[in-house]
């Protein structure tokens, strides 16, 4: 095959409308103030951490963003995602609240699925070489991320417009390009214009080379292919910044230096900071704490508690990342804390925004279900919560689906669902008060089941023999 093509683009050039898949209607918009307004309010808020190159450059990075700037708006932003799964996570949220907040200032974004890279693995902020995935597993991974990218772009879109013209969002693959290279012909198109030095001095490689497991070429090489993807999206698309989390920036150095090398043209990367948890470790799937955004692992249920549990000295600061809310609300919400602290006021604030972006309007509403039902003992909850809902909320739950026979007691009920033991021992756990049906204690083993209280409307029982021990009932020929 052809090598690939290393060419300086125009001026002119901008993102245009090629009839890429995966290309959202424009939204709505919200204007900035001032040549430095967009960069300044996310450093203020903290979701933007570091600025590359700060200074030194033809145009500077806050002129990138000034609509007084003749051809300078608007501009493309991308970040990468590798799919070594098939969710993403909440350490991915502040990457894409970046790109929410450059599409909401009118600016084109990109999220980049990285179906090709993932196959060689990041070595990034990483102790040891991650386990090597097949191509059809990366393949599925990528559409689980495109689809779950595509979806909250569009719950951003719907719930959180402010009356104004945004940038478009598009999810793009890396395969899309990479299928199509010849091994040599890309090595020796790209390869000669990159340094052994520069590439050995990075922080991430220092780290694996020092370390007793060593670095696998793979790995080495793959912050050339991130390099390479700057500069593709930059050719095609004009994307002239890059934004990462803050493990990211010798990847972006590397792509920094690469297009300026190719086209003596400037590009941008700016950092966001790192999600970790209460001992300090990245979340993510590799740590083994991952909170993830897609329903099938994480139901609305526990990203909202996950949120809601959050420590008073953490809940400013992420109302600030994890949200579009205005600072000088944020302000108002952590005065009313102080004088209400019971209330929890701002983690549940923060749980309702992040749990609506994520799930949608919908999502949210399930997630305050569960927490009725679970928290509040809300028998009007458990009657509209649907079998996923009850499902998600008693994950450990055993589900049965029985038939209603005429007469059925408590006792039948529970021994149908092997909730308890045979003989005396399980009519004594009932008569002694350790059985529970939809939140109310059942003593009398003999009594018929009554439709209504027993069995809600929805069809279903709950049932709870000790303190944590649930059985879904869904009943049959009502």
């Amino acid at each position: 095959m052809a090598a690939p093509i290393l060419r300086c683009v125009s001026r002119g050039q901008g993102l245009g409308t090629p009839g890429l898949s995966g290309v959202l209607p424009l939204g709505l918009r919200e204007a900035h103030s001032g040549a430095q307004g967009l960069l300044a309010m996310q450093k203020a808020r903290g979701l933007f951490k570091e600025f590359f190159p700060e200074r030194g450059t033809k145009t500077e990075l806050p002129e990138l963003f000034d609509r007084g700037t003749a051809g300078s708006f608007p501009q493309t932003i991308y970040c990468g995602f590798d799919p070594t799964a098939d969710s993403l996570h909440v350490g991915h949220l502040l990457a894409l609240l970046g790109l929410f907040h450059f599409q909401r200032a009118g600016h084109n974004v990109i999220a980049l699925v990285g179906g090709a890279t993932a196959r060689l693995g990041d070595p990034s902020g990483r102790t040891k070489e991650r386990e090597a995935l097949e191509a059809e597993r990366v393949q599925s991974n990528a559409r689980a991320l495109r689809q779950g990218l595509k979806t909250l772009a569009a719950n951003h879109q719907q719930l959180f417009a402010n009356g104004r013209t945004w940038g478009s969002f598009t999810v793009l693959d890396n395969s899309a390009w990479y299928q199509k290279q010849d091994l040599v012909d890309f090595l020796a198109a790209v390869g000669g214009h990159f340094r052994m030095g520069t590439l050995l001095s990075r922080l991430s490689v220092q780290t694996r080379l020092k370390s007793s497991e060593g670095m696998s070429l793979a790995e080495f090489l793959y912050q050339v292919l991130q390099a390479y993807d700057f500069y593709y999206l930059f050719q095609h698309y004009r994307c002239r910044v890059q934004l990462g989390g803050s493990d990211q920036l010798g990847n972006i150095m590397s792509g920094y230096e690469f297009i300026h090398k190719l086209t003596g043209e400037d590009v941008f990367g700016i950092s966001v900071p790192l999600i970790t948890s209460t001992t300090g470790a990245k979340l993510g799937k590799s740590a083994g704490n991952a909170v993830w955004l897609n329903r099938d692992k994480t139901s609305p249920f526990e990203l909202y508690q996950f949120f809601v549990r959050q420590q008073d000295d953490l809940v400013e600061r992420y109302l600030k990342l994890f949200t579009f809310l205005p600072l000088p609300e944020i302000d108002h919400i952590m005065q009313l804390h102080v004088k209400e602290p019971e209330k929890r006021g701002p983690q549940k604030r923060l749980a309702t925004e992040v749990t609506k972006l994520v799930h949608g309007q919908e999502g949210l509403d399930s997630a305050k279900r569960c927490t009725q039902a679970l928290y509040h003992s809300s028998i009007e909850a458990l009657e509209v919560m649907s079998d996923q809902e009850l499902k998600e909320l008693f994950k450990e739950a055993s589900f049965s689906e029985l038939v209603l026979d005429p007469g059925t007691s408590v006792l039948d009920t529970c021994r149908k669902a092997n909730a308890i033991p045979g003989g005396p021992r399980g009519y004594r756990m009932i008569t002694e008060g350790g059985v529970s049906i939809n939140h109310r204690q059942v003593t009398n083993p003999e009594s018929v089941l009554v439709v209504g209280q027993h069995i809600l409307k929805n069809g279903l029982s709950l049932l709870k023999i000790g303190k944590r021990n649930f059985y879904i009932i869904k009943w049959l020929q009502l």
